[in-house]
This record gives C-alpha cells, structure tokens and sequence, in this order.
C-alpha cells in the first residue's frame, strides 16, 4: 500500500467518522423535540463544535493531499467528493442543532397541538429526513449507488409532506400568541428538515460521481 493509498483510506475512514456522528445529531434533534428534554438539546450544542472543527480538519487534510500527492483519476475524484460532502454534512449538522437551539431555550411549548403535528405530518417528514441521510451515509461507506438514488425517491416525498406543511400551518388561526410562536417555530423546523433532505441529495451525487464518475446535476441540466 501506498502513502497516498493510506492517506486516502484514512481520508474515507474520517469522512465516514463525521457522517456518524452528525447522524447522531439529527437522531438526537429529533428526540430531544418529542421529549422537549433540555438536557439532550444542549448536549447537541455541545458537540456542535466538534463537528465544526471535524469539517475543519478533514478539508485541510483533503488540500494537503492535493498538494502532495496530486491524485489522479478516482484518487480524485474521492478527494473533490470529500470536499464538498463535509460542508455538506456539517450544513446538515448545524440544522440539528437550530433544531434543538428551540427546545434548549425553550422557545416552544411543552403543549404543542398534537392534532397539528399530525396535520403536518411532522414525525413522517422527520423520519423520512433521517432515512435519506442514512441512505446517503449508507451509499457512501458501501460505494453503493443504487443506495445513493434512494434518495430522490424519498427527496420528491419530504417536498411533499413539507408543502402540506406549510398549507397546514399558514391555514392554522389562532388567538394566542403562544400558538402563534409555536406556529411559526414548527414552521422553520419543517423548512430545515426539507434542507437537511436537499443537502442529502448532495452527499449522494458527489458518492455517484465520486464512484461512477458522472456528474448528476449536469447530466440533468443536458436533459433539460
């Protein structure tokens, strides 16, 4: 084995590190919301800075090896996808974290409206946020690309579920102000969890091309 070959097996076993822990992130998020636990929420905030520092180290590392080694073919392509999977994962961690900012300072009431939750379909649009992030994590260790296009099979439901949402909530009439913030905190919660799923997306075109070497979006910009 190489240096480079070494280097680049590390680079995948820390990009791969990162994955699992905002994967962490995002579960916890969304426990500490159906628990509204205080506790939980600021252990999510806590690790935040790790995750930060993690995207950091792992683009430097990325640009180092540029440099070095000046890989060549899939060596490359590893390294580009890399670059751009950690901001990418770290955007996806720092939305679990604005997530749970609303529990942590209590911004929202103990009592939200079940009914409304249902309505808009909150733990289905979470549960299938966090499936497309599994999918794409999945995708990229198992270099599986029929893995990886699950992901926009379940992209196009989280938009659905996130427009009904929104219908929902600015159908929603109230006359207290508590309803109201609670409202417009469910709101921005459900708009980053149709983030968290578009930047999934993104993870599972840089494994495609990182491992077929195709570029997605410009394969679809030709089709259009």
């Amino acid at each position: 084995m190489t240096n480079l070959d070494r280097e680049l097996k590390q680079l995948k076993e820390d990009i791969i590190g990162m994955m699992h822990l905002v994967q962490s992130q995002l579960k916890k998020a969304n426990k500490a919301f159906t628990k509204q636990s205080v506790s939980m929420a600021k252990e999510i905030h806590s690790v935040e800075n790790r995750v930060n520092a993690t995207e950091l180290s792992i683009s430097k590392n990325c640009e180092n090896l540029i440099a070095l080694y000046n890989p060549v073919a899939g060596d490359l392509r590893l390294v580009l996808a890399a670059l751009k999977i950690v901001i990418y994962l770290e955007r996806i961690g720092d939305h679990a974290d604005k997530i749970a900012r609303y529990v942590r300072k209590e911004k929202i009431s103990s009592e939200i409206d079940a009914k409304l939750l249902e309505a808009i379909s909150f733990d289905a649009i979470f549960d299938t946020a966090l499936e497309m992030v599994n999918d794409a994590i999945d995708g990229f260790i198992n270099e599986n690309t029929e893995v990886a296009r699950l992901v926009f099979v379940k992209d196009e439901i989280v938009n659905k579920f996130y427009k009904k949402a929104v219908i929902a909530l600015a159908g929603k009439k109230t006359d207290h102000s508590e309803d109201a913030i609670n409202i417009l905190y469910l709101f921005s919660i459900v708009n980053k969890l149709e983030r968290v799923g578009d930047l999934a997306k993104n993870i599972a075109e840089e494994t495609i091309f990182y491992v077929e070497a195709k570029i997605l979006k410009h394969a679809n910009l030709k089709k259009k």
